[in-house]
């Protein structure tokens, strides 16, 4: 596993779309229970180097109710994103995780990780590369259908504060989404 962390903390693969130049930001040990796969790192982990290190984080923590020691734990949780580098900015936010990081480092990863109960899938681009032809037509559509993929994945929207709208908009997360994932995450973590 250590190889492999150090092989993809040097890989340059599609540096030369990167804005800001290639910094892989991915966190995971062979113990790891949990694995959260979301887009790709913003600006902020560009610069800290460290997953979800941003009001992103803070805000997915609490929807995991759970601490910033156990977040960080890698034996707990395992953080691979779909595009390991900060992708740039586009016209209405970060442009989209670069298509080649998933398909290059993520059964690898997999590999290597054998104690996986859980595998919460952020955003569209994570909920349509592992849930396939069985995601529904948009986000809120397949969030909605959450039980439908359990117990292996579980869907959620991205936690950033700029989806403060689909939050209020749909009230039914908080309500049924959200305490599932904190039973599911406590029950592994006992």
């Amino acid at each position: 596993m250590q190889e492999l962390l150090n092989n993809i903390s040097q890989c340059t693969l599609c540096e030369p779309h990167l804005a800001l130049g290639a910094r892989p930001v991915v966190s995971a040990h062979p113990n790891s229970k949990i694995v959260i796969i979301g887009q790709a790192p913003g600006t902020k982990v560009h610069a800290s180097g460290i997953p979800w290190d941003d009001a992103s984080g803070k805000q997915l923590r609490k929807w995991l109710n759970i601490s910033v020691e156990d977040f960080y734990d890698t034996t707990k949780f395992a953080i691979i994103p779909m595009g390991f580098c900060y992708p740039g900015k586009g016209k209405t936010g970060d442009l989209p995780p670069r298509t080649e990081c998933a398909p290059q480092w993520h059964e690898p990863l997999f590999k290597e990780l054998k104690h996986v109960e859980l595998v919460i899938l952020i955003g569209m681009y994570a909920q349509k590369y592992y849930l396939e032809k069985t995601a529904k037509k948009t986000l809120t559509e397949t969030v909605d259908n959450f039980q439908a993929y359990l117990p292996k994945f579980l869907p959620l929207p991205h936690p950033s504060p700029r989806n403060r709208f689909w939050l209020t908009k749909n009230p039914w997360f908080k309500a049924e989404v959200l305490p599932v994932l904190q039973k599911k995450v406590n029950n592994i973590l006992k």
